[in-house]
């Protein structure tokens, strides 16, 4: 067969191609945006002297590239100018108010101080900040502070006032608002309330979106990521053509698969917007469905949860379910055996899967579903994780080797901005089972390191109903590809946090070339 000549060749590479058929490589061909050829270095010595751009790779690992399998993308891209209040950047609300403080003299009185990332658990006092605290660092500004889990956030009493909470506003369903126990007035903090304040706070302006954008998506690209699905559950038509301008003006340079939120379905499907659409650059994606306990109860109600997904898989809808909650997480598998019972081949997924005692594991197996989870979470959160769950339910967190064992495919993501999307450092949880401390997950529950790079290359385009064209490195497959700066398969297991990426490719084209950095 008639090589057509490479636009770029890889050569002298550990080539970990995630196709079994042939497994390892060292030489990789492109031309224009697809992947031409695979083979040994010694066959490639015909296409060297051919090729517009040879890059030699020392023996060094390359992959398919990391593809997100759950992000949150405009609210990473939007942290960027947020008032940055993680543990690495804040150790005591004291830090928040003085942070949030500064950012205030700067910003005219009235408009809108965004913080994001912090952890009450690492805080010196251990609590949540109060809407009064927030006041105190910034009384003529409207604040929001978001926690690190994206789930919560607090207002200070004028972003109260602008956003119409006050002490006779009634909760939405699922949603908690948190009140001082002497006065019952708001004290800021808010559960699970972002369909609520959608719209009620203005959005970055349209050159401010472009700026984090481009920052956030270069980022990605030294991270090695080439495709990522964004989750957010108010995914909307309006949303849509957002992520289809930033597309277009070239601000983001990964592959998107856009999820749509559920109330938002019907919108799409009277529209007809991104259906059986063939664009790998931005197609939609599962339909999103959040199952919480938060407020204490499941909401929503196991009724409600199997009517729902059975009502959008027949709308012919992929659906993703949000579930962290072992019982959350045992409703959704109970929803998604349903649909298999009924033929249904549309590849369902649950999102997280947090806490999976055996008979909740056993279910989640018996549904058929893809799970797309982070072991990152273990990096970020294994202290916090040790701490608040009995110690008889340690085994049972973020589960992926049982899964693994039982023939489940797992797809890893990094929730960002929750955590860093940095895929390595999930990679390393994965293997280890350990903290950024050092503290040990659930040991039992690793995996090998070429399982957790599939998770997040093959299994990854595999939830998404991807994998005929991304996920691998194999002739007629988009050239998605990343050279790491070491062979992984001969390191030990610390230093794959270490790990940076030389080149990053997409579509056949350097998203991000160390050298010139």
């Amino acid at each position: 067969m008639k090589i057509p000549r490479p636009d770029l060749l890889f050569v002298n590479c550990r080539v970990l191609t995630m196709d079994d058929q042939h497994p390892v490589a060292e030489s990789v061909a492109i031309t224009g945006d697809r992947i031409t050829w695979v083979g040994s270095d010694r066959d490639s010595e015909g296409l060297v002297s051919g090729a517009n751009r040879v890059i030699n790779g020392l023996g060094r690992t390359l992959i398919p590239g990391f593809h997100d399998a759950h992000i949150h993308f405009l609210a990473y891209a939007a942290s960027f100018q947020a008032v940055d209040c993680r543990p690495s950047s804040v150790s005591s609300i004291l830090d928040i108010k003085n942070s949030i403080e500064d950012r205030a003299q700067s910003t005219r009185s009235g408009q809108w101080i965004h913080a994001v990332g912090y952890s009450e658990f690492d805080l010196l006092e251990g609590r949540h900040p109060t809407r009064w605290e927030l006041d105190q660092a910034a009384p003529d500004n409207p604040v929001r502070l978001i926690h690190r889990s994206g789930h919560a956030c607090v207002l200070n009493s004028r972003a109260l006032d602008v956003v119409g909470i006050t002490n006779s506003t009634p909760e939405p369903p699922g949603s908690t608002i948190l009140r001082d126990l002497k006065t019952g007035a708001p004290n800021g903090m808010l559960l699970e309330m972002d369909d609520f304040l959608e719209g009620k706070i203005p959005p970055a302006t349209r050159q401010e979106l472009a700026s984090n954008v481009a920052e956030a998506s270069q980022v990605l690209a030294s991270l090695g990521i080439t495709a990522l699905q964004d989750a957010t559950p108010s995914n909307s038509i309006s949303r849509w053509e957002t992520f289809g301008a930033l597309n277009s003006s070239g601000a983001l340079s990964q592959r998107v698969t856009f999820m749509i939120g559920g109330e938002s379905t019907t919108e799409f499907l009277r529209s007809g917007v991104g259906r059986d659409s063939k664009d790998m650059n931005l197609r939609v994606g599962a339909a999103k469905l959040m199952v919480t306990k938060t407020a204490g109860s499941l909401f929503p109600d196991v009724t409600a949860i199997h009517e729902t997904v059975k009502k959008l898989d027949n709308k012919g809808f992929q659906v993703a379910i949000h579930a962290v909650e072992s019982e959350a997480v045992s409703a959704g598998a109970e929803a998604i055996a349903l649909t298999r019972t009924s033929g249904s081949q549309l590849r369902h997924r649950l999102e997280h899967c947090s806490e999976m005692p055996p008979v909740t594991l056993e279910q989640v197996v018996a549904s058929g579903a893809v799970v797309v989870t982070q072991p990152g979470f273990v990096y970020a959160s294994g202290r916090r994780y040790l701490a608040e769950t009995a110690a008889a339910n340690h085994p049972w967190l973020y589960r992926i080797g049982g899964l693994r064992k039982a023939g489940t495919r797992l797809a890893f993501g990094s929730d960002a901005p929750v955590i860093d999307p940095n895929p390595m450092l999930g990679i390393y949880s994965a293997v280890s089972r350990k903290s950024q401390d050092g503290n040990v997950v659930a040991l039992d529950e690793s995996i090998c390191l070429n399982d957790a790079l599939e998770a997040y290359t093959l299994g990854s385009a595999f939830a998404g109903r991807m994998e005929s064209d991304l996920g691998a490195i194999k002739p007629g497959l988009l050239a998605d590809m990343v050279l790491l700066d070491r062979d992984v398969t001969t390191i030990e297991q610390a230093e794959l946090t270490e790990i940076q990426v030389n080149n990053t490719v997409i579509g056949g084209s350097m998203a991000w070339d160390i050298e010139d950095q």
